[in-house]
């Protein structure tokens, strides 16, 4: 008998705290892009509907970048429409006007563009400069919300950065606001090293409020190159934020950042805000069983604590 089937772990509700989260998974999209090999289509189709499956929501499709940049995302014109009968959202990645006419021209209704905070990691994954960038998303933006399209804005490097350090909580508020001028409907912060701690994060949420950015309109992003997903994720939690970006079975890193490893794991965040009575919809026996069909194509374990103990996997 397993932890779930025996009551585990008690929910112990914590004041202060959204009565339900909304997971927006990315396992599909941020997860698979940094694997070795390419995951056949029909694999990320099935792994997409088994996710839908859980109770998630919210599940990031895949990108229409240029091959060349994430070959590893080149089918999305075959996997976006072997998936857009089921149920749920499904954002894609749309890095310029191109991509967004790709994803327009097959139904797509949110899309995401992907800013940085800071100039190096701007250079390194858009090949120009903060502002440039801005000024490129900009049209973007005003074509998918001419469509009535819901629009992301990613957010890299909020917490630091690997050639620039630690990054200046104006410089990251200077770019929030910027997205959310130009009609970005939320904002996703993403940790993309992994280098944020709880302190931190509550001062760049308190930063951004009193900039006038309303916490609705917020996600939380983070990798556990240190440890501290769930307890920067309790921070943000803390600070009103109710939308909290995951991967099944803790899948996904950053090409363009090699010392990031991967993302907060779906599960162990299910995990957490069980315990703390926050609703989430998600089946999580299901969510394991999903993630550990996904390890067995991938040929490895899951990095997931809480896959790992719920399937008992070997460590």
């Amino acid at each position: 008998m397993n932890a779930p089937e025996l009551g585990l772990p008690m929910a112990v509700p914590a004041g202060g705290l959204p009565s339900r989260v909304r997971i927006h998974e990315v396992g599909a999209r941020d997860g698979l892009q940094n694997e070795k090999a390419t995951v056949p289509t029909a694999v990320k189709a099935e792994f997409i509907r088994r996710l839908a499956g859980t109770g998630l929501e919210t599940i990031e499709a895949t990108s229409f970048v240029h091959p060349r940049w994430v070959p590893q995302l080149a089918d999305a014109e075959e996997l976006y429409p072997a998936v857009s009968d089921l149920p749920v959202s499904l954002p894609v990645l749309v890095p310029n006007a191109r991509g967004l006419e790709r994803a327009l021209a097959l139904g797509a209704r949110r899309v995401a563009v992907f800013a940085s905070a800071t100039e190096s990691f701007a250079k390194a994954n858009l090949n120009c400069t903060v502002d440039e960038a801005l000024a490129m998303f900009e049209p973007v933006v005003g074509r998918a919300k001419a469509e009535d399209v819901h629009v992301r804005g990613y957010l890299s490097m909020c917490f630091g950065d690997p050639w620039e350090g630690a990054v200046p909580v104006p410089q990251v508020v200077r770019v929030c606001r910027a997205l959310l001028d130009m009609g970005c409907d939320e904002l996703s912060l993403g940790d993309t090293v992994g280098v944020a701690t709880p302190g931190h994060v509550t001062a760049l949420l308190t930063a951004l409020t009193e900039a006038g950015v309303p916490v609705s309109a917020l996600g939380v992003h983070f990798h556990d190159t240190y440890g501290q997903a769930l307890a920067n994720t309790l921070a943000a939690l803390q600070q009103g934020v109710s939308t909290v970006d995951a991967s099944a079975g803790g899948l996904g890193g950053c090409p363009y950042a090699k010392s990031a490893t991967g993302n907060l794991a779906t599960e162990d965040l299910v995990w957490m805000l069980r315990g703390l009575g926050i609703d989430t919809g998600v089946d999580l026996g299901r969510l394991v069983a999903t993630s550990v069909w996904m390890a067995a194509h991938l040929g490895r374990t899951s990095p997931s604590r809480t896959v790992r103990a719920l399937s008992h996997q070997e460590q």
